[in-house]
């Protein structure tokens, strides 16, 4: 399992098919399942890279405090490591902030795809990202991620997602400095955010509102922004038809040469 560095921090990535990179950054707690809709429909046209943020899976996770600056370094290490030249980012939540911050500081960012994101930490509602952490509850801290109406449909599902969360996921103090490092986020000059960018927000999401995603997406120069049903993770709740929106995109803006 490939690993990269920064300063002194390993961080565990993994990458599979042949072709321009899509690298996904993932969000406050959540480990890389929450990517597995995406990366097996990717998986061929695309390399698909999936890496644990610090904190997350077999990634280190040293104590914080985590801020998005680091995280975004983070990326560029492995990105580095890997020798990706050019890269498409898929980030939600914290990622989506990872995403922006990345892509203003560093020339590899080719287009974004953000889901259920916002420009400032300030907008994130603390309480009910706090409620998303295993710490909260194995059913409980579903409550904010999923529809009830799809929690119910795809029952066993759902408990091979609360399978995975065990495995996977971050808590305790690592939860605590993932959550901060989102709320204490303020974007950089959005003007200068200059790739294209799709947004998607859960229309019930109780995290990030979705005037705070409409309004990151109205100041991005070439940003559009679509409403999804459902919660905080409703990206996974309509994979199907998010990732067939999200390979049109990845389609329209690929690389003639990677």
């Amino acid at each position: 399992m490939p690993t990269a560095t920064n300063r002194g921090v390993s961080l565990h990535y993994e990458t599979d098919g042949d072709g321009p990179t899509v690298a996904f950054v993932g969000d406050v707690g959540y480990g890389a399942w929450i990517w597995g809709w995406h990366y097996d429909a990717l998986s061929g046209p695309f390399e698909t890279l999936v890496w644990d943020l610090r904190g997350t899976g077999d990634s280190d996770a040293p104590a914080g405090p985590y801020d998005v600056e680091t995280l975004a370094a983070d990326l560029e290490a492995v990105l580095a490591d890997r020798g990706v030249g050019r890269v498409h980012l898929v980030g939600a939540g914290l990622g989506g902030m990872v995403a922006l911050r990345y892509a203003h500081e560093y020339g590899r960012a080719r287009t974004l795809t953000l889901y259920c994101t916002a420009a400032s930490g300030g907008d994130v509602d603390e309480a009910a990202l706090r409620s998303l952490s295993l710490d909260a509850g194995e059913e409980s801290s579903l409550d904010g991620a999923f529809s009830p109406a799809f929690r119910e449909r795809t029952s066993a599902l759902v408990e091979r997602i609360t399978e995975w969360r065990r495995e996977e996921d971050a808590a305790g103090d690592a939860f605590a400095a993932q959550a901060a490092a989102m709320t204490d986020f303020d974007a950089p000059p959005l003007y200068e955010i200059t790739q294209p960018t799709e947004l998607y927000y859960g229309v019930e999401d109780p995290v990030v509102p979705a005037d705070a995603a409409e309004s990151l997406a109205a100041d991005l120069p070439r940003g559009t922004a679509a409403a999804v049903e459902g919660r905080h993770c409703c990206f996974v709740e309509h994979s199907a038809a998010v990732t067939d929106r999200l390979t049109a995109f990845l389609d329209e803006h690929a690389d003639p040469e990677f």
